[in-house]
């Protein structure tokens, strides 16, 4: 009878508050509504819930209270808030106040958090405020979305997304309840970031790439990946990106001297992305892997043969740019690019090319160097591929121990020569091909050549040697006014220097005609001693290029401050047709290949359909190989007997033994 009785006394009192809300005029802001909403729902919270009340626990006492409590908040939610006039400007007022937050104004926020706390103990959040406090949100960010894509460049759009989730975050802690945070971020996620994300990508990737704006970079990443089907999209984007970027450093032939060092600071830069602002993603790191070996092998070959001549620039004497450690990085960096390539025959055919000049002529920058990159290119293609390298350096190795042999030979014979010979012998299915040069050497030459052959063939039998003039050098000595001097020079240039021992001067024709050097050879000989830096020999008339009457006479009064002094030979650049032939070779050994892994199958299995074929072929093949070059090969072994077609079948083939 105590509660029925103290019930209606709280409900008469409620009733009559609810009058002030009711009459509250419209025109005053809602700000004052609020707080009389407030204080009121204060007021009842203390007179309706006392702390020595809720203290006296599960007595009677205790429980009549407690049941008091919750009168009071049914009460205060039935006349008072559920009051659909009061209610509703109630969210009016609080979602207004949210909004000005929104625009950057100050608020209340204690007066929020004590409201949306009383809606929530009143059980009537969910319903009465968040419902429309998200669609409110939704509205708000899809305006703002469509306007910020406008108006901002894409790294100012990022950091406003991620100030805007920011304070949506702070809100929830703030004053929103707990149960709103997920609901409200996702809104906000999908209205400025999931509804853009490929008109971002496609108006500001390329640029964060191009600028390298790590921080813009990570923050993409960090939003994208917030967002369902975020990452897919970007991880799409930043493959394309990749493609379009290296094909055009690789299908550029202006830029091909700048090729493998473009190549090689794009894979640093992408790893760097991929490692700092892409959260070490594998999925990413494979995604760029695909990339660059797709756009590398766009153009056939050619990446090939310029990273085995960087390899040779990075290898080669001369090269003061990096110590010992840097090379070895250098070359680590360039076996990832090396990986990506199909074609890596034609590699293996200018490197052989390079590595010979290198060895041949001493200009290698340091053994250990070279052998750490044969390692690493065993490695990576198997003992097979470098073979012939290896067998270039044992012959090396063999010459030396050949030379202190022959230098014993020597003092043991009765006629000694005068002229100190070195002889490097090379196993010729090692080394490149050297088109053989006839050139008349001066009988003392002559004569100590003999000599070795009869040397070498005393030792190994049944061998042949065929001397290459071309890889030739030597040390002369020379007599100026300014005294004696050494002369480093090649083959060539001895044979012409030799000349002047015998006359002062003398024309191109007779220079030819007494040496039997190749007209372009002999002019580029002439050049370097006529018309270089050390000038051994003056040219009539002068002039930078040597033409058919040119004379040349000795220069007694040639002067340089060292003695021994190196002539350099005027390099010719790599012809186009030395390329060619380079690339000529590589495509003929394919052939051969195909030819052998054909006869390998078709002997394993004896008979064979077509596609059956062209699928274990592709299995074996170490190179890239068009369908139509096997049909050529497989054509060419029928009409050699090797295979048969079916009689019945014609796509499928037999072994002929």
């Amino acid at each position: 009878m105590l509660y029925k009785q103290l019930r209606q006394v709280c409900e008469e009192h409620v009733q009559a508050q609810i009058h002030q809300f009711r009459e509250y005029p419209s025109s005053l802001d809602s700000l004052s509504f609020l707080k009389r909403m407030n204080r009121c729902w204060q007021d009842h919270c203390r007179q309706t819930v006392r702390r020595e009340w809720v203290s006296q626990g599960r007595t009677v006492v205790g429980i009549f209270c407690l049941l008091i409590a919750d009168t009071g908040l049914e009460l205060f939610r039935t006349h008072i808030v559920s009051d659909s006039a009061v209610q509703s400007r109630t969210v009016d007022g609080i979602l207004e106040q949210i909004e000005r937050e929104r625009n950057g104004e100050t608020i209340d926020r204690s007066l929020l958090r004590s409201l949306l706390g009383m809606l929530a103990d009143l059980q009537v959040y969910k319903d009465s405020f968040e419902q429309r406090f998200l669609v409110e949100t939704n509205r708000l960010y899809a305006a703002e979305g469509q306007r910020l894509m406008q108006d901002r460049d894409v790294p100012e759009y990022l950091h406003h997304v991620s100030r805007r989730l920011d304070e949506e975050n702070d809100r929830v802690i703030s004053y929103l309840d707990q149960s709103t945070q997920k609901p409200l971020i996702s809104t906000v996620e999908k209205q400025l970031l999931g509804e853009h994300m490929a008109a971002i990508l496609q108006k500001g990737l390329s640029n964060l790439l191009d600028e390298n704006r790590v921080t813009e970079l990570t923050l993409l990443y960090q939003l994208f990946s917030k967002v369902k089907g975020g990452l897919p999209v970007l991880l799409q984007h930043w493959r394309e990106y990749i493609k379009s970027f290296g094909g055009e450093i690789v299908g550029t032939p202006e830029k091909d001297k700048d090729m493998v060092q473009d190549l090689l600071d794009f894979k640093d830069k992408m790893d760097n992305v991929a490692q700092r602002c892409f959260n070490r993603n594998e999925t990413f790191i494979n995604a760029m892997k695909e990339a660059f070996e797709s756009f590398i092998n766009k153009r056939p070959n050619k990446p090939a043969e310029l990273i085995a001549k960087y390899v040779d620039s990075k290898l080669r004497a001369g090269n003061k740019e990096a110590t010992e450690e840097e090379l070895e990085r250098i070359l680590d960096k360039i076996m990832i690019i090396f990986r990506f390539i199909h074609g890596k025959d034609v590699f293996e055919a200018f490197y052989k090319k390079d590595l010979a000049k290198r060895l041949l002529v001493g200009k290698s920058a340091s053994v250990d160097a070279e052998k750490s990159m044969l390692s690493k290119l065993k490695h990576e293609c198997g003992a097979a591929f470098t073979s012939k390298l290896e067998g270039m350096f044992k012959d090396m190795e063999l010459s030396k121990d050949i030379m202190i042999q022959f230098k014993q030979y020597m003092q043991n014979q009765s006629d000694p020569s005068n002229i100190d010979l070195t002889v490097n012998i090379l196993t010729m299915g090692y080394w490149p091909s050297y088109t053989p040069m006839d050139v008349h050497l001066p009988s003392e030459m002559v004569k100590l050549q003999e000599v070795f052959k009869t040397f070498y063939l005393g030792k190994h039998s049944g061998r042949k040697l065929q001397w290459q003039p071309t890889l030739g050098h030597a040390v002369l000595k020379a007599e100026f006014k300014e005294g004696k001097k050494e002369l480093q020079v090649s083959l060539f240039q001895t044979l012409v220097l030799l000349m002047f021992n015998e006359g002062e001067e003398f024309t191109v024709e007779e220079i030819r005609s007494a040496t039997g050097i190749e007209e372009g050879e002999l002019r580029r000989t002439l050049q370097s001693l006529a018309c270089g830096k050390a000038r051994v020999l003056n040219k009539n008339p002068r002039g930078k290029d040597v033409e058919d009457g040119d004379r040349f006479v000795f220069n007694g009064d040639f002067k340089h401050k060292l003695f021994r002094i190196k002539i350099n030979q005027i390099q010719m650049k790599e012809t186009v047709e030395e390329q060619v032939s380079t690339t000529e070779r590589v495509f003929q050994d394919r052939q051969y290949q195909i030819d052998a892994a054909v006869v390998r199958i078709m002997k394993m299995r004896k008979t064979l359909s077509h596609n059956l074929l062209v699928s274990e072929l592709y299995n074996q093949l170490k190179f890239p190989v068009k369908p139509g070059d096997l049909k050529k090969r497989i054509e060419s072994l029928i009409d050699r007997d090797y295979m048969e077609r079916d009689k019945e079948s014609p796509n499928q083939y037999h072994y002929v033994a």
